[in-house]
């Protein structure tokens, strides 16, 4: 049986060779070379996915610049959802943002964390359209407010709840109710 050590040069060669390890590897160059190394704190490479994490002061230029770069054409945005992350100290709300390039296939994930008592990011409605449904989303669901939205109102909750469903400040169950006991499950 070979020794562990030697499977490593080749698990590097073998990632090196993988087309989307290099795709995106060419991808955090160019991120680099556009808006610099100190614009993102956060690089993984998750399922083939060049991640990367920058700041809610940083992201609308961050995308607005690889939507006209005429190199990526980052013309798509996939999705665009909040997540909300109550054990991270002064970092509990997320967003998590999708671009895509149609022409060139090429896919980038970005993120940016902020405190749950500033739940404010930029809206990026004036790039893509299809942002006004997903911004809506994210506030009707996790309360960040978006600047500048045209119409920040709830889309799929009622207008006056007065509280945002998928933030993790409730009980999953009522601690209460009886009819979930073991007993009528034949356990």
């Amino acid at each position: 049986m070979a020794d562990q050590n030697e499977s490593i040069p080749a698990q590097e060669q073998a990632a090196a060779q993988d087309p989307a390890t290099q795709q995106n590897a060419q991808l955090l160059a160019l991120l680099h070379r556009l808006f610099g190394e100190a614009a993102f704190t956060d690089v993984e490479e998750s399922y083939g996915l060049l991640t990367v994490t920058t700041t809610r002061e940083q992201i609308h230029g961050i995308i607005a610049g690889l939507q006209k770069d005429q190199e990526l054409q980052l013309n798509f945005l996939t999705t665009m959802c909040g997540v909300h992350w109550p054990e991270q100290e002064g970092r509990e709300m997320s967003i998590v943002y999708h671009l895509h390039s149609l022409t060139r296939n090429i896919r980038l994930r970005l993120k940016i964390f902020f405190p749950i008592a500033d739940p404010v990011a930029p809206t990026l409605t004036d790039l893509y359209s299809c942002a006004n449904w997903m911004e809506r989303e994210a506030f009707d669901f996790y309360g960040i407010i978006f600047p500048g939205h045209p119409n920040l109102m709830r889309i799929l909750n009622v207008e006056d709840m007065d509280y945002h469903p998928m933030r993790k400040e409730y009980a999953l169950e009522d601690g209460t109710r009886e009819d979930k006991t073991d007993l009528f499950f034949g356990r």
